[in-house]
């Protein structure tokens, strides 16, 4: 299947404004991202932006981006906007702020829709290690049926249990991270990005849940880490540590 991966980038951040253009490693953020993205086995990468400085910075090192509408209310419809440009049969999402995400990993995706045909999207997950995981907000859950297609995401720990505390030793692990990465059918995205919120996704704010709640099947990758993405200065801080140790060795 031929792939294309698209990077939603934008400037403004509550937590890190200008976050693309971050240039403390000699490199923009966006540019890490990127360079990653291009080692994967896709056929085309493009950065997503509505801003005419990160489209610079993306010409500046060579890259390929497409301006969009600044009026997108999420990066799925701004993803959604190029893929509309695209002769492609998969889109991967990649979000613009992971610039630690292994290559070999993007790649998991569109496989993930090559062998479940029934499946409309793919996404990924990791095994939680700690009750702190489960019962954060913050990190979203996904519970899969057995043949690896979500049953539900939320922010509550899932699954819940009733008598005793979470085994997360057990294997295969049933207590999982969403990591929010996604492929899509092409012609689904476009279907998808025309549909209003359906009320899960907005109690929950939760995109991926619009799928789920009109019934469409999502494959679950189970990986062993992913990369963590860059939120705030403390972030950025601690990749710009690791990638100048990397350098350095």
């Amino acid at each position: 299947m031929k792939t294309a991966i698209v990077i939603p980038a934008r400037y403004a951040s509550s937590r890190l404004p200008g976050k693309p253009l971050l240039k403390a490693t000699g490199k923009y953020l966006v540019q890490h991202v990127y360079e990653n993205a291009c080692r994967s086995r896709a056929d085309a990468v493009i950065v997503a932006t509505d801003d005419v400085r990160i489209a610079a910075a993306v010409d500046s090192f060579g890259g390929q981006v497409i301006m969009t509408r600044a009026d997108h209310p999420s990066g799925t419809d701004r993803v959604a906007e190029v893929a509309r440009q695209l002769d492609v049969d998969v889109v991967v999402n990649l979000q613009g702020d992971e610039p630690h995400m292994d290559p070999a990993i993007l790649d998991v995706l569109p496989n993930l829709l090559l062998s479940d045909r029934a499946a409309a999207m793919a996404t990924l997950a990791v095994p939680m290690t700690s009750l702190e995981q489960w019962r954060d907000p913050n990190c979203v859950k996904v519970v899969c049926d057995r043949l690896g297609r979500a049953l539900y995401f939320s922010r509550s720990p899932i699954p819940f249990v009733r008598d005793g505390v979470p085994d997360f030793l057990k294997q295969p692990s049933r207590f999982l991270q969403h990591v929010g990465l996604y492929a899509y059918r092409r012609e689904f995205l476009l279907h998808l990005a025309t549909l209003p919120p359906e009320p899960l996704e907005e109690i929950e704010k939760l995109e991926q849940l619009r799928g789920l709640a009109l019934g469409h099947k999502i494959a679950v990758g189970v990986v062993q880490h992913a990369g963590r993405g860059v939120d705030t200065p403390a972030d950025y801080e601690r990749f710009v540590a690791t990638y100048l140790r990397a350098r350095a060795a």
